[in-house]
């Protein structure tokens, strides 16, 4: 009767065969059923590091004229993402195995010492490693933050929280470089730098306040809790369970990269991602050069880039209709396959491909005379693309691997930073040899055949879903510890 009582307490009961405990139906210490302020306060502390690590990482600060810009794009730019690239392998397994709380402290506590570094850093190679570090740090926030989205929130809550996580990074990456641009004018490029680290000391300082959200960690930490109390030993049913670092390393940290090469939807959807990333590092580093050939200043030429910002709207339109349709399935009883979640690349796809073709041929310097106006359409539309793009694909791979979803947007995410380290490299030397219309009209070709994805995935998803262990194995998982 005492033991009864004890797990009814803490929210558990036995499994049928006796030989283990799990979350008791309802229960109330489960995160799904956490309060509404609580969540509130963890997801905003969350989203609001992964915005500033973003902004910082937006546009790079290139202090001096010595040497060659793809230097200069390397040090502070493409070392960033690279950085983000490792961290992205390292951390997700992790928070899997030893939950999340503890690496978001770290990572906003150690974000804003090297933040700190980069701005007093007497060379490039110095500030290279710093931004280096900074990225590693940044991938926390980046890709755990999906796990804790599935920790937290059932499948009709969870693309709204993944859709604020895009808005929360597409912010950070839209109004980076035009707020980067105005305070490396006023105060000099450093203080870029010294002022993410003063806002992420305070949120490393305000993270404290977090919970633990990683539902089997907590199964067990409560198991632990009754077997100090009753002197009885109560063994937590948990599919992820790494006992120590010697199996995490040979496994947990390689999860990522098995999902990424032997599942055929994770690297199709990581192509897409990386290629969508790429895609808008490659345009914070040429834009404002675009515009100040028609005109603009060298603090205005980055303001286009809020239209990505703004484009965030015709993506909240397409956040609704997904509502809408979740709440009608839920009132009927029907559960919604993973491949709903991919209907926003319906409108994507072609956005994209079409903002890609109108911004082309409406720039310098074979078209001088449109104006600006439209262009900074054009880019609208590539925004909406490109934030769809990242809304849609990790919803994707967080409902088809569910219990691995930090691990799934690693893979996803890692891919991303590849392309995002990459192709500002390439920009420069392939915009001055083909000029800028020729440059992106390749780009916007390549992009036409991106909208072959939707009607394929949404003919053959489901084929793809029942032929992957990953997925089948997640979604039983989840059934029993949910």
């Amino acid at each position: 009767m005492t033991v009864s009582l004890d797990l009814a307490e803490y929210g558990l009961e036995s499994t049928e065969d006796g030989n283990h405990v799990q979350w008791a139906s309802g229960s109330a210490l489960h995160p799904f059923r956490w309060s509404a302020t609580r969540k509130c306060y963890d997801m905003a502390l969350i989203l609001l590091l992964e915005s500033f690590t973003c902004a910082t990482a937006a546009k790079a600060s290139r202090h001096g004229t010595e040497h060659s810009m793809t230097l200069l794009i390397f040090a502070y730019m493409s070392s960033y993402q690279l950085g983000q690239g490792l961290g992205i392998i390292v951390f997700p397994p992790y928070s899997e195995s030893f939950g999340r709380k503890k690496l978001y402290v770290a990572s906003s506590l150690l974000f804003s010492v090297f933040c700190v570094i980069v701005g007093v850093g007497d060379s490039h190679v110095a500030s290279g490693i710093a931004r280096f570090m900074t990225g590693f740090l940044s991938a926390i926030p980046s890709v755990v933050i999906t796990g804790s989205i599935a920790d937290m929130f059932e499948a009709r809550t969870r693309v709204w929280m993944v859709f604020l996580y895009i808005v929360a990074t597409g912010a950070g990456l839209g109004l980076g470089p035009v707020y980067s641009a105005y305070i490396a004018a006023e105060y000099g490029w450093e203080w870029v730098f010294y002022i993410a680290a003063i806002v992420t000391a305070f949120l490393a300082i305000m993270m404290l306040g977090i919970r633990e959200s990683r539902p089997s960690l907590l199964l067990r930490q409560h198991a632990e809790r009754l077997q100090r109390k009753t002197g009885q030993s109560f063994k937590p049913l948990g599919h992820d369970h790494v006992p120590d670092l010697k199996t995490f390393a040979r496994i947990s940290l390689f999860r990522p990269a098995q999902l990424l090469f032997m599942e055929p939807v994770m690297l199709t959807m990581s192509v897409i991602s990386g290629v969508a990333n790429g895609l808008f590092y490659l345009f914070v580093d040429t834009v404002p050069d675009i515009y100040l050939k028609m005109g603009f200043s060298e603090q205005s030429s980055s303001l286009p880039l809020i239209t990505i910002v703004i484009a965030l709207v015709g993506n909240l339109l397409i956040r609704c209709h997904d509502h809408r349709t979740a709440a009608i399935a839920g009132k009927k009883m029907h559960s919604l396959p993973p491949e709903h979640k991919l209907f926003g690349m319906w409108f994507a796809a072609p956005g994209l491909a079409i903002g890609l073709w109108i911004f082309a041929w409406t720039i310098p310097p074979i078209v001088p005379s449109v104006h600006w106006v439209v262009s900074s359409f054009a880019l609208c539309l590539v925004g909406f693309g490109l934030n769809e793009f990242s809304t849609v694909l990790s919803s994707y791979v967080t409902d088809v691997y569910l219990n691995h979803a930090a691990s799934a947007n690693a893979a996803l995410s890692f891919l991303r930073v590849t392309f995002g380290a990459f192709f500002p490299l390439f920009a420069p030397r392939m915009f001055d040899d083909l000029g800028a219309n020729k440059a992106v009209t390749v780009l916007a070709i390549f992009s036409t055949f991106i909208c072959l994805v939707p009607p394929v995935f949404y003919r053959y998803g489901r084929q793809l879903r029942e032929k992957s262990k990953f997925s089948q194995y997640s979604t039983a998982a989840v059934s029993d510890s949910s």
